[in-house]
C-alpha cells in the first residue's frame, strides 16, 4: 500500500504569526494533530503538532502569545505520494516524529500520520472488543 492510499488530502495551512491558541483550535475543529505552517516571506515549509503545543503549554508559555513560527520544526522530512507505508514508517521511526507532511511537485498534498499507517495495516474488525475489567 502506498502513501497516497492513506494520508489524509485535507490539509490545515496556517501561517507563521498563527498564536498556538488559534491553531490548537483550528486543529481541535479538524480532529487532527497537525498543521502545515507556510511561511510565503522565506518559502518555507514546516510543520507544528499536538506535541509542539503541549511542550509549549506545559513550560509555561502563553498560546495567545506565542506564535507558531516560534514552535514549528522547519527541518522537516517530506514523503512522496508514491512511498510505501513501510518507507513512511521507517522514516517515522528513524526521525522519531508521527507525522509526515506529503508533496508532489506542487506544494503540500497530503500529510501522513501513524495512525493512518496503523489503520491501514490493522485488521478490520467484524465484532467489538470486549474488556474485562
Amino acid at each position: 500500500m502506498l502513501v497516497r492510499d492513506a494520508m489524509s488530502t485535507l490539509v490545515l495551512t496556517i501561517g507563521p504569526t498563527h498564536t498556538l491558541r488559534q491553531a490548537a483550535q483550528l486543529m481541535s475543529a479538524r480532529r487532527i494533530g497537525a498543521a502545515v505552517v507556510l511561511d510565503r516571506d522565506t518559502s518555507g515549509i514546516g510543520i507544528l503538532t499536538e506535541r509542539d503545543i503541549l511542550n509549549a503549554v506545559g513550560s509555561g508559555q502563553n498560546p495567545d502569545t506565542e506564535t507558531a513560527s516560534t514552535h514549528t520544526t522547519n527541518d522537516v522530512v517530506f514523503a512522496a505520494p508514491s512511498w510505501t507505508l513501510e518507507e513512511a514508517a521507517e522514516a517515522m521511526t528513524h526521525g522519531g516524529f508521527r507525522h509526515l507532511i506529503v508533496l508532489d511537485d506542487h506544494g503540500p498534498v497530503g500529510i501522513v500520520s501513524v495512525r493512518d499507517i496503523i489503520r491501514c495495516w490493522a485488521p478490520a474488525r467484524r465484532h467489538p472488543v470486549e474488556l474485562v475489567g
